[in-house]
């Protein structure tokens, strides 16, 4: 005896191969972007783990070694040192750059749509499309012994403060991580404001007529409503601190001696320098499982419960 099929049984059925379609069409539109970023992006990766326990220049032959490559970054000065700096960083990089963003958001939401509010917007976001090389550049000038800082430092009287900035053994790093917090502040400020925009004014409202003060709306409302953006902002600016280079590579290429040295210029020199290829992708490596360790925590801590 036949079976004879419903038409809610068909219907269902031919939903089902047009869901299926969907997906392998939506699949078939990402597999160029895929196979780009698999041979860009992903294979390099991989190819820098298998030089990391060789020992090679890059030209001739290669010498298993193992994991001496990683015992030398936690045993070489500079290779261990240049993950502090990096580490050191985070506070000009991210926690600076949050801090002023958020207390210039906030003042910048009571100028919206006023001409000095969009004019604030404009400067602070400049930063933002300058190139960290051609930054690194003009602060060089600037932080030299002639330069602008130093002279605003002689014409208000503190004549014994100025220096050579990035030459004093003591300051360079701090004055190159003030590089950063020039160029991150712009972002995250419009980042959050932004996000205070998306915030109902009603809860503003609610708090000033409980009596609640500027700082008291701030910590009670702007604060938990930015907890997305404030995520956002420090995995960008912690990334940005860990694998700076550019940067610090035009200001001081890591020196005076290797009081500047990140990961990321110590890569550089190891690889095109010394030829030590292995050297570089194993401090590479370290680098990239470190910024994972640091961002993927942060991640959770700030996602919205």
């Amino acid at each position: 005896m036949r079976s004879i099929k419903s038409p809610g049984g068909a219907t269902a059925t031919r939903s089902r191969h047009r869901l299926r379609a969907r997906r392998w069409a939506g699949w078939l539109f990402a597999l160029p972007a895929l196979a780009f970023y698999g041979v860009f992006n992903f294979y390099p990766v991989l190819l820098s783990v298998q030089y990391s326990f060789y020992d090679w220049d890059g030209v001739g032959a290669s010498t298993w070694v193992g994991l001496k490559n990683y015992t030398q970054v936690f045993t070489d000065n500079e290779q261990f040192s240049s993950l502090l700096h990096a580490f050191y960083l985070i506070l000009f990089f991210t926690i600076l750059p949050v801090t002023i963003a958020l207390i210039t958001a906030s003042v910048l939401r009571q100028l919206q749509g006023r001409f000095t509010g969009a004019l604030a917007r404009t400067l602070l976001f400049l930063p933002q499309i300058i190139p960290g090389a051609a930054a690194g550049v003009a602060w060089t000038w600037m932080y030299s012994d002639n330069g602008v800082v130093n002279q605003l430092l002689r014409a208000i009287g503190l004549d014994d403060v100025a220096r050579p900035w990035l030459a004093d053994f003591t300051w360079a790093l701090t004055a190159v991580g003030f590089i950063g917090t020039w160029l991150s502040t712009g972002l995250c400020t419009m980042l959050l404001l932004a996000g205070i925009g998306k915030i109902d004014n009603s809860l503003y409202e609610a708090a000033r007529i409980d009596g609640a003060g500027p700082i008291r709306q701030f910590l009670a409302v702007t604060l938990p409503g930015l907890r997305n953006e404030i995520g956002v902002c420090v995995t960008i600016t912690i990334i940005a601190a860990l694998a700076s280079f550019d940067v610090v590579y035009l200001s001081t290429q890591g020196g005076p001696g290797t009081q500047t040295m990140v990961p990321g210029v110590a890569v550089y020199n190891l690889a095109f320098n010394d030829a030590r290829l292995g050297a570089a992708s194993a401090l590479a490596v370290v680098l990239a499982l470190v910024v994972i360790a640091v961002v993927v925590p942060l991640q959770r801590l700030f996602r919205e419960k």
